[in-house]
């Protein structure tokens, strides 16, 4: 194995460091910095807040605006840190995420209509309540469920880590169906398969004007209902200043003033744009935000491409170099990252990175490591496989002719192999663009996510797929034909 052809190798994955970096900077995602729980906060002056934005009214993307995440939550949150004297940013993530991005120390507190909750109370400190909701059976008008006695035996659907995920284990012979978004329980129970889900109440009222074929009904409150609160990691110093400004709120009246903001205008009425199984259109205004989506599906899919290829080549050098220690080391790597599954090694690299070296990695660079270093796995054996593939008797005849083993595998082997692996390569390349939407799990805002928050904006999950599937088809064709034209060039001398 020639050392020069690893030192040649390393400048190239410093340059992808460096995209990622730079890509991550420009606001993709703005994750907190990491913070022991017991330490001052005010010493950063600022606060990161984590909240999952597809639970309107109390926080959602404006997508048809500037894209910023907006509510009631929101509002409420910007109140408090601004007379606390601190700059308030805020992370997007999954709600199921939220607990360990705070134990993580990526956000300093979460509001996301978080309810109090003895389970939660093992791993986070809550504030005092801002605000009490009430649960909601929502159901197609045929059936039309009004009490919690007659979801007995029926499937019902609930977000999972919500309060009503919780309330619905209550529900005596009821089978339980856990999804990550209330967008997703629209769509199963349009498509018949729940009968019924539980959601909050004001979640409900959107839910019923975006889709008139389903009706709700509200269920008392309870002693049992402790309302939404603000979390925080255990020992934090800012719940005694949350509860302090929280309390100057209620009693100026300011606390309610935000709450009609976001309540008082609501109704029950159907909106005249979602009639029928597919309308495009309540996609009217949106469009401009998916497609925002795609310089970041293309930065993410091109370093990740760019990664795999580098270190897949390094992989590939080590297992045909004879050194058993390198061999060892690529087919021990190989199996391991193609033994694991890609959505496992992705929350690994973005969640325990903080916890174990101190370090807040942002969304998208774990998110190109981990499909990069994925990518490498596969295409070792590829680029292994290219190289075997090259007449023996080549190389012999560089060694015999006195050529420097760099050059004769840059110019001689290396463009030989290409061409058989050409077609490898871009099935490889067009996997990472389509799986390029599992990086909206961590908050990456790329052309899933976006159209995540389309669908928790409008309720309806048709449109906004069909579209995105459709972005992803025309992106994968360029691609393709881009390959075709490279194919037909080196192959001119054949």
């Amino acid at each position: 194995m020639n050392r020069t052809i690893v030192k040649r190798v390393c400048a190239p994955l410093l340059v992808f460091v460096l995209l990622l970096t730079l890509g991550t900077s420009g606001g993709f995602l703005q994750p907190a910095a990491v913070q022991a729980a017991g330490e001052p906060a005010k010493a950063a002056k600022k606060l990161v807040m984590g909240t999952s934005p597809d639970y309107p009214p109390y926080e959602s993307v404006d997508a048809k605006g500037n894209g910023e995440i907006v509510g009631m939550d929101i509002d409420i949150a910007k109140t408090i840190t601004a007379q606390l004297g601190y700059e308030l940013e805020i992370a997007s993530m999954d709600f199921s995420g939220l607990i360990a991005a705070l134990q993580a120390g990526r956000v300093d507190f979460v509001m996301s209509g978080m309810s109090v909750t003895e389970e939660r109370k093992l791993s986070v400190s809550f504030s005092n309540s801002y605000y009490t909701a009430r649960n909601t059976i929502v159901s197609r008008k045929e059936s039309g469920y009004d009490s919690v006695g007659q979801l007995s035996g029926k499937l019902v659907g609930v977000q999972l880590g919500s309060i009503q995920d919780l309330f619905a284990q209550t529900i005596a012979g009821a089978s339980l169906k856990k999804l990550n978004k209330i967008a997703d329980l629209i769509q199963e129970l349009n498509s018949g398969r729940i009968d019924a889900a539980v959601v909050e109440d004001a979640v409900a009222i959107e839910m019923i004007r975006s889709n008139p074929g389903l009706t709700m009904n509200f269920l008392p409150v309870t002693d049992k209902d402790n309302g939404y609160a603000i979390a925080f990691p255990k020992q934090s110093g800012l719940v005694s200043n949350f509860n302090r400004v929280l309390d100057q709120m209620k009693d100026s009246g300011q606390l309610q003033q935000i709450v009609n903001k976001w309540f008082e205008h609501q109704d029950t009425a159907p909106s005249e744009r979602s009639s029928g199984l597919i309308d495009f259109r309540v996609l009217e205004g949106y469009v401009p935000f998916i497609l925002k989506g795609v310089y970041v599906t293309l930065l993410f899919t091109f370093v990740s491409a760019l990664l795999g290829l580098i270190w897949g080549v390094v992989l590939s050098l080590f297992k045909i170099s004879g050194v058993k220690l390198l061999q060892w080391f690529a087919t021990a790597y190989t199996s391991v990252f193609r033994g694991t599954p890609l959505l496992v090694q992705l929350t690994i690299i973005y969640y325990a990175t903080p916890q174990l070296l101190h370090y807040d990695i942002p969304a998208l660079l774990a998110a190109g490591l981990a499909f990069g270093l994925n990518s490498a796995a596969y295409l070792s054996e590829t680029i292994r496989g290219g190289i075997m593939a090259v007449d023996k008797g080549q190389r012999e005849a560089a060694i015999s002719l006195g050529i420097p083993y760099r050059k004769m595998m840059v110019r001689i082997i290396f463009p030989q192999a290409l061409r058989h692996i050409l077609p490898a390569l871009v099935n490889e390349f067009v996997a990472l663009l389509k799986e390029s939407s599992l990086v909206s799990v961590i908050g990456v805002t790329e052309l899933m996510r976006r159209a995540d928050v389309v669908r928790a904006s409008t309720f309806r999950a048709f449109e906004a797929l069909l579209l995105v599937a459709a972005i992803y088809y025309v992106l994968v064709l360029i691609l393709t034909s881009l390959a075709r034209m490279l194919e037909r060039r080196l192959r001119r001398s054949d």
